[in-house]
């Protein structure tokens, strides 16, 4: 099997914000305690954490506008705890009970709020953000529509589809590709000829990579891009290089014991508590603490009822 796909560690990493790390440890925290609360019978369905991930959105973040339409997928907590910084909504909304963002009835893949909008269909997103980009074109110039895909997601047709449009009629559309290096149990090599970047210029479409889990690097390489974006009017891919720490699902990791251990040692979480490990120690010492008060919480909730209005 193919070794995961990774960000690069070299060189000392930025100053890191307060904020970033206070967000990126709630989110570590937040997916830790799912798979806790799996492992205790306590949730129901399933759920895809994005463990390894978490800096993907956490980057973005200051560089998406409260405007902006926000596209998630199957691994999305991060995506949603990055935006709205809510995980008593969100894990009411997994555990179906009272406070829940969608009243219990979308769980961990389906939410909906304001415009942010996640769904656990491989690329079914990406053609509907783009039709938003046309739509934001028009009514609110400046606007862009974002969405989350994996690198498995380019095994859809839809996608095509979608970056046809999307450059043939100038949409303000950002990709975000997580490219883990492996779909749910298929290495990347095995299922896709080429390349992303090869895929996206087919199109015309532009196209950016990102090696590095280093945030304040993130952010000085895409903000000029997405400007564009918003400004001319131009769709945009910009690939993550990342990986997956966490399973699959709940608990389906078929990945050999030598490419997990690679991912870990890649951790954005190793990283930087090698680096910050001051700051490091007492911000996942409050995540922890905040996590679990809030699981407590949750739990203690009679379940959510859906009205049909």
């Amino acid at each position: 099997m193919e070794s995961v796909t990774a960000p690069t560690t070299r060189g000392r990493a930025y100053e890191l914000a307060d904020e970033d790390l206070r967000i990126l440890l709630l989110i570590r925290h937040f997916e830790r305690t799912l798979l806790e609360l799996f492992e205790q019978g306590e949730l129901n369905g399933t759920t895809h954490t994005c463990l390894g991930q978490e800096y993907v959105p956490v980057a973005l973040r200051p560089l998406l506008r409260p405007r902006d339409f926000v596209f998630s997928n199957h691994r999305g907590h991060g995506h949603y705890l990055a935006r709205y910084e809510d995980p008593h909504g969100l894990l009411a909304e997994i555990m179906g009970r009272e406070g829940a963002v969608c009243n219990g009835v979308g769980g961990s893949q389906h939410i909906l709020r304001d415009r942010y909008l996640s769904t656990g269909v491989q690329g079914q997103s990406l053609p509907v953000a783009t039709g938003v980009a046309l739509g934001l074109k028009k009514t609110d110039p400046g606007a862009l529509a974002c969405v989350y895909i994996g690198d498995g997601t380019w095994g859809e047709g839809a996608v095509y589809e979608a970056l046809n449009m999307a450059q043939l009629w100038n949409a303000p559309l950002l990709v975000v590709v997580e490219h883990n290096g492996i779909a749910q149990s298929t290495p990347t090599a095995a299922q896709m000829a080429g390349t992303i970047g090869g895929r996206a210029r087919a199109f015309g479409v532009r196209h950016h990579r990102v090696a590095t889990s280093d945030i304040g690097r993130i952010r000085d390489e895409l903000a000029p891009l997405l400007r564009d974006v918003r400004d001319q009017c131009r769709p945009l891919v910009v690939e993550f290089l990342t990986n997956r720490v966490g399973p699959h699902s709940k608990g389906d990791d078929s990945r050999p014991p030598e490419v997990i251990r690679l991912a870990r040692e890649q951790d954005w979480y190793r990283r930087y508590g090698e680096e910050f490990p001051e700051r490091m120690a007492a911000f996942d010492a409050e995540a922890r603490e905040l996590v679990g008060r809030v699981a407590r919480e949750v739990a203690a909730r009679p379940p959510s009822v859906w009205e049909d209005r």
